[in-house]
């Protein structure tokens, strides 16, 4: 709340966000592009709440993937944030159903999908990386041959 108040005295706006809740996760997106931001796993988030004096803030804090470590996700909500942390409750609960229905193969399974993913992303970042040296060397190439035209 103090930075909240902060920002709005340096005439500076929070920026706005979409969640998807469902039992995979918390995808936080931008609300006009709906290009995900982040991406919280529902198994790696310890803990959810809303702030009991104000009813729009609710925070969760979700384990990295990526460094390992525990951040901490706080947000002021336009609505009653404690419907947002009941929904994110019901996610747990529907995960962990679908968990015990499928004799825990299901969570295997989506941690290889979670892998591949990763590693098409890795792929992905590393081939347009490769096309752009590609594209400087051929610029290179362009250069040096004016240069040796008579």
């Amino acid at each position: 709340q103090f930075a909240r108040h902060i920002k709005k005295s340096e005439g500076q706006k929070t920026p706005k966000v979409e969640l998807q809740i469902s039992i995979y996760g918390v995808k936080i997106l931008d609300p006009k592009t709906k290009e995900v931001q982040h991406n919280c796993q529902l198994h790696r988030i310890s803990f959810c709440a809303d702030d009991k004096t104000d009813k729009r803030i609710f925070t969760f804090i979700c384990k990295d993937s990526e460094s390992n470590k525990h951040l901490c996700y706080v947000f002021d909500s336009e609505k009653c944030a404690e419907e947002i942390t009941l929904t994110i409750g019901q996610a747990f609960d529907l995960a962990y159903r679908k968990f015990l229905e499928s004799g825990g193969k299901d969570v295997e399974t989506r941690k290889q999908i979670a892998g591949l993913q990763k590693r098409i992303q890795e792929l992905e970042t590393e081939n347009a990386e490769l096309k752009n040296k590609v594209q400087d060397l051929e610029n290179q190439l362009r250069i040096t041959q004016v240069h040796a035209s008579p």
